[in-house]
C-alpha cells in the first residue's frame, strides 16, 4: 500500500511541475538587446531592497520560504525556451533544464520543498504576476521593467552598473 502511495505521490509531483510549465527538450531562444542583465523584480510593497547572491540562489531554489515581514516567497520564472530562463537556471540555480526538473521534483516528493517556481510565457506576464501578488519575486530582461514593480539590487548593485552579476551571456557567479 505504502509503494502505491508513494507511486501516485510521484506522479502528483510531476503533474504539478510539468502545469508549472518545467519541461525538458526546449531549445532557447536567441534574443539581442543593447541591455543584457535580469532584473530581480518584486511587488512594489516588498521591503527587500538588496539581496546578496547566496540569499537570492536561497529563495529560488526554495530554501527560504517568507521574507522579513513573514509574507510567504513566490518565485515566478519563465517557461522554458526563453534565453532569460537558461541565464537564470545557469547563473542562480547553477544547473541545466533537466537537473532543475529533477531538484523540485525530489523536493516535492521529500516534501523539503513546499512549491516549484510558477512558469509564465513572457516578461510582461511575470510582471504583471509581480504586481498582482505581493510576495512574489522573478526575473526579466532590464529593458522589460516598468514601474509596476521594483528592481532588486543583487550584491549592492542594480541590473545597468558594469559590475551586475547576471546577464544574459555572463560568466557564472561564484
Amino acid at each position: 500500500m505504502s509503494s502505491r502511495l508513494s507511486v501516485l505521490s510521484f506522479l502528483s509531483a510531476t503533474a504539478v511541475l510539468l502545469s508549472a510549465g518545467l519541461s525538458p527538450g526546449l531549445a532557447p531562444q536567441s534574443h539581442a538587446a543593447a541591455d543584457d542583465s535580469l532584473a530581480i523584480v518584486v511587488n512594489r510593497t516588498n521591503p527587500v531592497e538588496n539581496l546578496s547572491f547566496s540569499e537570492l540562489r536561497k529563495i529560488f531554489l526554495g530554501e527560504q520560504t517568507h521574507w522579513s515581514n513573514g509574507r510567504r516567497i513566490t518565485v515566478v520564472m519563465l517557461e522554458p525556451g526563453n534565453s532569460e530562463r537558461q541565464a537564470a537556471l545557469a547563473q542562480i540555480y547553477k544547473m541545466g533544464e533537466k537537473d532543475f526538473i529533477n531538484y523540485f521534483l525530489h523536493g516535492m516528493f521529500t516534501g523539503e520543498i513546499h512549491a516549484a517556481p510558477k512558469a509564465l510565457p513572457s516578461s510582461a506576464e511575470v510582471l504583471k504576476f509581480v504586481l498582482n501578488v505581493p510576495g512574489a519575486i522573478g526575473y526579466v530582461k532590464n529593458p522589460d521593467v516598468n514601474e509596476s514593480v521594483k528592481v532588486v539590487r543583487v550584491e549592492s548593485r542594480l541590473p545597468s552598473e558594469k559590475e551586475y552579476l547576471l546577464r544574459l551571456h555572463g560568466k557564472l557567479p561564484k
